[in-house]
């Protein structure tokens, strides 16, 4: 299927550490671990031996060890020392399964297969422009657990009209809901939405009066999306720097996911752990709607569930996905 060729987001970079770590993609269960010089892989969560979890195992010179048997292997997945018989040479059938690892964003990413032909776009590592903005400040929030498929969590994010309601006194108030018309086009990445506007009392942490902020949103691959607020006069730290926010999605099963939210601010007096506070209470509210959506698989078929001019940005993500080829999380 297409989605093993994507890159996904598997965990924080910085929580891949001197241990493996376990995660689960697509169904398929892996181990993470880093070698001795810092380079992080990923594997099959599955000792060729006997089966053992990697991740119930260590890191030791720089090798990952099996908690079993001791075998040890290095990166690349071949088994380099048995134990139990240590002047045995291993073989090829001795080997971890591998998969392509990278780090970006403040992520660690993995795809579980190469894709056959050419790459397309999809088979691009997920923007995030702001990254590379020297003067705006990086942080991420989550993993959040959610027992919801990950086009349910992007659509989310992209949906304006829930503001006022699951977010009344936040991000936006009953008794203003209006969400004026935007503009959206397609992308070679996925869709793009300009000019979106809505009524929001309490746009960031530091405001303390309501405004009509207008932000762009952006879908950068099957699972990842982009929103970038246009500053407020006289509201940013540094003048006309536009602050983003992506989130990044892991698809673990076809209706089970982890969701990070990666921050670009030009906030450097707030500390983290106050940023981390906001976009998590925020999260908090979207996660008990997310769970109770039924189907828990986005319905991608036009008629499935009833929409409104508001909902233009979610119907035309729905539209890539169909002819993007996805089917893990969705009902075609």
């Amino acid at each position: 299927m297409i989605e093993r060729t994507l890159w996904h987001p598997v965990a924080l970079a910085h929580a891949v550490g001197a241990q493996p770590v376990a995660a689960v993609l697509l169904g398929e269960e892996l181990v993470l671990w880093r070698d001795g010089e810092g380079a992080a892989h990923a594997w099959a969560d599955q000792c060729p031996h006997r089966g053992a979890r990697f991740s119930l195992g260590r890191v030791t010179g720089g090798q990952l060890e099996c908690p079993y048997h001791g075998w040890r292997f290095q990166a690349g997945g071949q088994c380099t020392h048995i134990p139990a018989v240590p002047g045995f040479t291993p073989g090829a059938r001795h080997c971890a399964r591998a998969f392509d690892t990278r780090e970006a964003h403040g992520m660690l990413w993995v795809r579980l297969a190469a894709p056959e032909g050419p790459p397309q776009p999809i088979h691009d590592l997920p923007a995030f422009a702001a990254e590379a903005e020297p003067r705006l400040r990086k942080t991420t929030s989550g993993p959040y657990l959610v027992q919801a498929s990950a086009p349910r969590i992007i659509e989310n994010f992209l949906d304006m009209a829930h503001f006022g309601y699951v977010h009344e006194g936040w991000l936006g108030s009953r008794e203003r809901p209006e969400i004026p018309p935007y503009e959206v086009t397609p992308t070679p990445h996925g869709v793009k939405a300009t000019g979106c506007r809505a009524w929001q009392p309490r746009s960031s942490i530091h405001a303390e009066s309501g405004a009509q902020v207008e932000y762009t949103y952006e879908v950068t691959a099957p699972y990842a999306a982009v929103l970038t607020k246009q500053p407020e006069p006289g509201s940013t730290a540094i003048d006309g720097l536009w602050e983003s926010i992506a989130m990044f999605v892991c698809p673990v099963t076809e209706e089970t996911s982890v969701a990070w939210t990666r921050m670009a601010m030009n906030d450097f007096d707030s500390p983290d752990a106050r940023l981390i506070a906001f976009q998590d209470t925020i999260f908090g509210q979207d996660q008990p709607i997310l769970e109770s959506q039924r189907p828990k698989r986005l319905p991608l078929a036009p008629d499935a569930e009833a929409h409104s001019a508001a909902d233009r940005l979610s119907a035309a993500y729905r539209r890539y996905l169909k002819q993007s080829g996805i089917g893990f999380g969705v009902i075609a």
